[in-house]
Parts: C-alpha cells; sequence; structure tokens
C-alpha cells in the first residue's frame, strides 16, 4: 500500500479505527479483532487507531496483544481525556468528565502505555477540547511528553480552526482528526483549510458513515441492541430516509466505477488531498481487505465534480445534543 505523510509522520495511506473491536458497535469478538490488527501488515496497513474511552480501556489493551512482537512495524494512535480514574474496563457508564489539565496529560499516558505494552506512542491526539481548560496548557503538556520521549507526535480530535491555530502556535501539531466522509463536510469549511496552511496532516473518522455507506446496514433494527447507532439522528425516521436515498447514491455511482460503496467512500476522501489518511473502522478481517481496495480506486475530476453534485451532506445531526455538545466549534 502507497504511504503518506501526517507533516512529519509516516503513514499508510489507509488506516484501522479498532474502536468497533471493542466498544459501541454491538458485539465484540476479541479474537477476530486480534487478527484483523495482525492481517492488516498483510495488506500494508500499519497506522492502528485507538483511544483510552474504548471499551473504556479495553480496546487500548486488544491492540496492544494484536501487536505484541511487532509493534515497532505499526504506528500506533490513541486519544485522552476523559477521566479514568474510576473507570471499569468494558463499562462505558464509569467514564469521568473531561480533564485537559497538563496534570491529566502527564497521568494519562502512563495508563495508555501501559496497556500498548510499548515505551511510546507515535501519535497521541486530545479525543476533545475541554472548553474549561486553556489548548495551551493542555498543548504544552503534550509538547513536554514528546520531549520526553514518551510521545513522538501530538494531535486533536474534534478541535476547530481557531483551536488548532492556537494549539499548534504552542507546539506543532500532526494531525487533527475528525468526522469526514461523503456525507459529512462541515470540515471543508474551516478546518480543512487550516490545517493546509498549517502543513497539518487530516484524518478522518467514519469516512463510511459508520458503515451506513458501504451498505452494511439499510435500519438500525438490523444492528446489535447495544449498538450506538440505534440512537443515532441519521438513522431516525425522516433521516434514515433521505439517507437511505443518498446510500443509493453511492451505490449506483462505486458500480460504474466497478468498486464496492465503501471502497468509492474511501477513494472519494483520499482523492480531498495528499495530507489525507482515513481511518475506516472495522472488526472483520473481509471488510478490511475490502477496504483497502480503496486506494486503487482512481476518481476523475468528471467523477468528483458529479459526486459534489448529486451527493448532498446526510440528513441529521452525526450525534445526539449531548454529543454535539462536545465538538469543538
Amino acid at each position: 500500500m502507497r504511504k503518506r505523510s501526517l507533516r512529519d509522520l509516516e503513514v499508510s495511506a489507509v488506516g484501522l479505527g479498532c474502536m468497533g473491536m471493542s466498544a459501541f458497535y454491538g458485539s465484540a469478538d476479541e479474537a477476530e479483532g486480534i487478527a484483523t490488527i495482525r492481517h492488516a501488515l498483510d495488506l500494508g496497513i500499519t497506522f492502528l487507531d485507538t483511544a483510552q474511552m474504548y471499551g473504556p480501556l479495553t480496546n487500548e489493551s486488544l491492540v496492544g496483544e494484536a501487536v505484541r512482537g511487532r509493534r515497532d512495524e505499526y504506528v500506533i494512535a490513541t486519544k485522552f481525556n476523559y477521566r479514568m480514574d474510576d473507570a471499569v474496563p468494558g463499562d462505558t457508564s464509569t467514564i469521568g468528565p473531561q480533564d485537559g489539565s497538563a496534570e491529566h496529560v502527564r497521568s494519562s499516558v502512563h495508563g495508555s502505555l501501559r496497556r500498548l505494552g510499548t515505551d511510546h506512542l507515535d501519535l497521541y491526539y486530545q479525543h476533545r477540547v475541554d472548553p474549561d481548560v486553556p489548548i495551551e496548557e493542555t498543548v504544552g503538556a503534550l509538547g513536554e511528553l514528546v520531549t520526553e520521549g514518551k510521545v513522538r507526535c501530538i494531535g486533536l480530535s474534534e478541535a476547530s480552526a481557531e483551536t488548532i491555530r492556537r494549539a499548534h502556535s504552542v507546539h506543532p501539531v500532526t494531525a487533527v482528526q475528525s468526522e469526514y466522509s461523503l456525507w459529512s463536510r462541515d470540515v471543508e469549511a474551516e478546518v480543512l483549510p487550516a490545517c493546509r496552511e498549517l502543513g497539518i496532516g487530516f484524518v478522518p473518522y467514519s469516512p463510511l458513515g459508520r458503515g451506513f455507506l458501504a451498505g452494511r446496514f439499510t435500519t438500525p433494527d438490523e444492528l446489535d441492541a447495544n449498538d450506538w447507532r440505534r440512537q443515532n439522528p441519521r438513522f431516525q425516521d425522516a433521516n434514515l430516509e433521505a439517507n437511505l436515498r443518498l446510500a443509493a447514491k453511492v451505490k449506483e455511482i462505486a458500480a460504474e466505477k466497478e468498486a464496492t460503496p465503501a471502497q468509492l467512500a474511501i477513494a472519494w476522501v483520499l482523492a480531498q488531498g495528499e495530507h489525507l489518511v482515513p481511518i475506516p473502522g472495522t472488526k472483520r478481517r473481509s471488510y478490511l481487505e475490502q477496504n483497502a481496495g480503496g486506494v486503487d480506486v482512481e476518481l476523475t475530476e468528471e467523477d468528483l465534480a458529479r459526486i459534489a453534485e448529486e451527493l448532498p451532506d446526510a440528513a441529521g445531526e452525526r450525534y445526539d445534543e449531548a454529543g454535539m455538545r462536545s465538538v469543538n466549534r
């Protein structure tokens, strides 16, 4: 697989989001998750994305087990933000409040290093911007971790353009992560331009619309009872009907390109710039192989113009009201 650069960090052109192997997307199969991570190397996918809150805590441990003995062949990104002092592995109700303080930055990294079984993190993101702590304090502490060798590069997740600029003035930001896909393009207004201007890489999560654009389900009734997507506004009532039409159009265009809908969605993100590295999530090797094929789908200027004209943004917010409040805008 081709490589791309997130500022000063070289990664595979497509990464692997590991969240669903442990949390939020219904039943988990740890053995298959580990096999999927290990199979990623066979496909040239080296960039793994996890976080403390996935599980909580269990996803980092799963990734650590999967990379054992081959850790240096992977580029591992994880995230901190929420207090985990009283967190019970696997119980999301025990996750604490946000904390972007310098003290929490310094203390939280040790747990991630231990669970991942490594002496350094390749990329360490603030998972959500803490509105009660100046970003300068948070990033200053992250910069100290870089100096100490515990972290190679730092990043932000779901940060506004203003926050990105303030953070970058304190310490170079390697990557910004946010939801971005054929049906979630709000970052095009300010965030993507800021990243281009500052030379910061951009990591789109959910490039497959949480599996919906890939045709993995057509109604939330097909999902496990404990799957978070059942409550997502985009899969409810009139929003669902509108978004089904959008997914059908993705399928139509993909068929014309002799690609799967997932491959078209990934190819579209890749076509938005060389500094973008999507991290489609999956917990199965079969879907991983399909997603990897997205790098081989060529989209012409005519294709991109047609997609811009025929594919509107999704109906409905990407999170519920509480979730949208956590997005720094």
